[in-house]
This record gives structure tokens, sequence and C-alpha cells, in this order.
């Protein structure tokens, strides 16, 4: 009796902060800009407008004047769940998760103090969105509770970078950039508690319902470098280091069974999820006047992510501490982008991105279930003005399908402590991305 109370306090903190995005690799967010976007995100070596401030703050320092650029993406993620049809969840439909779009902003402005000397200060939104299952999905064969909604219901993370930058060029082809960020995240997350599960002498389609709300924050810094050793060739190097985002939040429990209720008070849940570190190494050559490419190798230090440790208060049977191992491992992102100049007012693009999921097969969970993906891109951009432009970008991304492992979670043969909650099946996944950006140079 205690333990499954303390699992269902704990789990209410844990499934929103171990939630993330559906796609750009766990529960990160590159697309910072129309234009890197439609490159397949291949900018670390350019970095020829204010966006720079994210890629690579070096590149601020070969712009002239004062800058501006603004944008949106609508991303708009699906995921859809089938059962293993020889496991417990057998004889069930597909369930898919509800319809969203998210929106992750960015602005960008930079100015040159001097012929040497560049200043910047960067709005954007490295790491969010979400998942949004049906309100009851994941029933078991035998008729019993719907435990995918136990697992996941609902859950959003969404983070903000203030980030002032300044770059320095050192020489008339070579320059450093170095920039620090203030981060404030926020968390939203519901999700259903069946009772049946748990043993409890209550109706089967009964459930409680859980919520949280939590803000966090940290800091963070990023320093960059490129060379042109000849003309028309760039070379880029970046590195952001990892932040370890401090959330704090309220959670709240309703319709509680009434046996079990003294041990779902709420109060104040907290932990630390890490916004992993990110290096960048890029090689762009303006191939002719007209065509130039990028090619990219992104690294993300997702091994920060080896557990979760849930702090809830106050401490009762089902509120205390616990730690879920993660065990992510650190993978890479190959890009690889083009840009081709079609008049005075139009440039276009495309590209192409493999990105290696961190997430190991037997973690796979219904909260983020990450895969290996393959995202395609297009874009253009038309300048309509000569100091006014609009860049757009549209990027498709195509999961692997993912089987998670075998039934996790309490009351199954199977179950272990300090794990993953994972149920039988296969997850399949894409997304749909837009974005916009709108740029003036002064």
């Amino acid at each position: 009796m205690n333990f499954s109370a303390r699992f269902l306090g704990l789990l209410a903190v844990v499934s929103i902060l171990a939630t993330g995005t559906l796609f750009a690799g766990g529960y990160q967010l590159n697309e910072q800009n129309a234009r890197a976007v439609g490159m397949g995100g291949a900018f670390a070596a350019t970095a020829s407008d204010p966006s720079a401030i994210y890629f690579n703050p070096a590149g601020l320092a070969f712009q002239d004047g004062f800058n501006v650029l603004g944008g949106i993406n609508f991303i708009q993620p699906y995921s859809s769940f089938a059962p293993e049809q020889n496991g417990p969840l057998a004889n069930y439909p597909n369930y898919n998760t509800k319809p969203q779009i998210f929106t992750p902003f960015n602005i960008y402005a930079s100015y040159k103090l001097s012929d040497k000397i560049a200043v910047g200060l960067g709005v954007y939104t490295p790491f969010g969105l979400g998942t949004q299952w049906p309100d009851q999905w994941g029933r078991l064969a035998n008729g019993g509770s719907y435990i995918g909604s136990y697992l996941s219901v609902k859950a959003n993370i969404a983070t903000y970078y203030f980030n002032p930058t300044v770059a320095y060029k050192i020489s008339d082809n070579l320059s450093i950039g170095v920039g620090v960020s203030y981060v404030y995240g926020t968390v939203d997350m519901t999700k259903n508690i069946p009772w049946k599960l748990l043993g409890f002498p209550h109706d089967t389609s009964a459930y409680a319902s859980n919520e949280l709300k939590g803000t966090g924050n940290g800091f963070n810094a990023n320093i960059g470098v490129i060379w042109k050793p000849i003309n028309g060739l760039s070379l880029g190097l970046s590195y952001r280091m990892k932040t370890d985002m401090d959330f704090s939040g309220n959670a709240t429990f309703s319709n509680v069974f009434p046996p079990v209720a003294a041990a779902f008070p709420g109060g104040t849940g907290k932990a630390t999820l890490p916004l992993p570190g990110n290096a960048y190494f890029g090689v762009a050559d303006q191939v002719t006047s007209d065509l130039r490419l990028e090619c990219d190798l992104q690294w993300v230090q997702w091994s920060a992510y080896n557990q979760l440790q849930i702090n809830i208060t106050p401490v009762t049977a089902g509120q205390g501490t616990t730690t879920y191992k993660k065990n992510w491992l650190d993978k890479p992102i190959v890009r690889i982008g083009a840009e081709y100049t079609l008049s005075d007012k139009w440039t276009i693009r495309g590209g192409l991105v493999e990105d290696f999921t961190p997430q190991p097969g037997v973690v796979t969970e219904p909260m983020l279930p990450d895969a290996n993906r393959t995202d395609f891109t297009i874009g253009a951009s038309y300048k309509i003005t000569e100091k006014l432009y609009v860049d757009a970008a549209f990027m498709f991304v195509k999961f692997a399908d993912k089987v998670s492992p075998d039934l996790n979670i309490p009351g199954s043969p199977t179950y272990t402590t300090n794990a993953t909650m994972t149920i039988p099946g296969t997850y399949s996944s894409n997304a749909n991305v837009l974005s916009v950006n709108l740029g003036y140079n002064f």
C-alpha cells in the first residue's frame, strides 16, 4: 500500500520533468531561424545573420550595421502507438496523440560597434514541445485499466533563453564570439491514476486526475570561432554548455479514492532536468557566386540525462524522493544544406538531416517515444526592399518506428523499481514544421 501510493505521487512530477519534444533529438529544438531550417540546420560556418547568436556567435563580427531578425515556427508533431498483439494490451487498436500546434519563436538583434567588435541579443526557445494522448488509452487486454493514461496523458515543457553576446574580429578572416544566457522554463502536465490496477476495490473505469505546473531557471554560456582560410571557404566551431534546469512546481490531485486521499495531499515537487551541451563543427563553401553548400556535424551531450531524481514535500506515505534511471547516450546529428541565389530578389534552399536518437530502446516511454529520424527541408528568401527581407522554410521529420520493451508498471510480473514505466508496443511518429522570419538591416 505505501509503495503504491508513493509511486503515484512521484510519477506526477516525473511525468512532466521527463517529457520533452517529439523531434529535434530528444527534447531539443534546433529550429531557431527559417534560413537555417531551409538548409537543414547547417549554419554554424555561415552564421551570416543575427541568428548567429544561437548557431555561432563569432558570425556577428562579420556583419555590418544594425540588424534585427524575428520569427516563429509552427510545429505539428504526431505519434501513434500500436499495442503488441501478443502482449497484455492485445486486441486493441492503435492510439493516436491529439493534434497540437506549437509556436516557439526567436528574436535577434545585432550591432557593429567598431570594425572589430559586434554585440547582440537573442531570445529563443531551444528546448520544448510535448505530447497529448487520449484521456483513456493503452487498455489491458483483459478489460482492465487504461494503463497508457496511467503513464502519460498530457505534458508540455518550454524554455526561454535570454542571450546577450559579443564578438571580436581578430583579423579579416578570423573571429571569436561568446555569450551568456539566463534560462527560464515552464512545465504543465495532467495525467490519470487508475485505481483498479493497484488492487484498490474501485470500479475499473474510475480514475483520479493529477495536475502539475511549475517553473525553473538556470544559466548558460556559449562560445564560437569562425575561420575563413581562403576566399569562399568558411570553417565554424561553436559550443554551448550544459545547463541544469532546476524546476519547482505545485502538484494537485482531484477525485482521489477516499481510502488513500491522505497519501496525496499535494505540495511542492522539485527536480533538476539537464539541458545538454551542444557542439557544432561546420564547413561552408561558396562554390560559385550563386551556390553555397554547408555540412555540419552536431554533437549533443545527452549522457547528462542519466537519471532523474524527484523530491516531493511534504513527505507522506505517497510523497518523498525517488530516482529514475534514463541512461541516455551522446549522439551526433549530421546536417547538409544548400543555398542558391536565383535573382536579386529570390534565394532558394534545401537540406537533409540524419538525427540519431539518444534514448536506448529499453527506456522507450509514451511521454517521449524518441527514435532515429530523417529530416527533409526546403526554403526560400524574398527581398522585399534593399533592407527588408522574409525567410520561410518547411521541414518534414520522419521517425523510424520504435519498439517499447515489456510491461514495466507496478503490479506487472516483470516490474522493476527505479526504472522508466513502459508498455509493450510500437511507436510511430512524424512532424511538420513551418518556419518564417522577417529581417531588417539598418
